[in-house]
């Protein structure tokens, strides 16, 4: 086999393997968000909002790394369940406030549990298939800052 065709196997890829562990940890998500009424998207929308409420929309979506085609039916759907609120910015009426409600706020204190939960649903068998959840955090955080420069 020649070095092109090993350059494109798939599993010589960086792409791929992100590609799967980004798919199946948000499919390991599913189960943890719906009682709350949550999609992941929703879910890290909301957790940006707990972190800094009172944020315009494309503050938001910058945080995020959604666009506003991706974000305005998700801001939609969180104020249709009464978690958000959505108003014109005074300052700008070009721009949008998005502002959490009581309850939104109180949903914060049912999320608590989620990620603990989801990483105990990893595997542990005692052996070198065991991974340190922060230590591979870690990593994709370099990962992304770098690609993200």
């Amino acid at each position: 086999m020649s070095q092109e065709d090993e350059l494109l196997k798939l599993e010589n890829q960086l792409c791929f393997p992100l590609y799967v562990c980004s798919k199946e940890v948000i499919r390991k998500y599913r189960p943890l968000l719906e009682p709350l009424g949550l999609t992941y998207t929703g879910y890290i929308t909301m957790m940006a909002l707990w972190e800094q409420d009172h944020i315009n929309v494309k503050q938001l979506g910058e945080k995020l790394y959604l666009d506003s085609g991706t974000l305005t039916p998700l801001l939609k759907r969180l104020e249709k369940n009464g978690y958000i609120t959505r108003t014109k910015d005074p300052g700008d009426e070009r721009s949008l406030l998005v502002d959490l409600t009581p309850e939104g706020r109180a949903l914060k204190s049912r999320a608590t549990c989620v990620p603990m939960q989801l990483i105990e649903s990893f595997p542990k068998d005692g052996g070198e298939n065991d991974i340190d959840v922060m230590e591979l955090k870690h990593y994709l955080d370099v990962l992304m800052k770098m690609l993200s420069e």
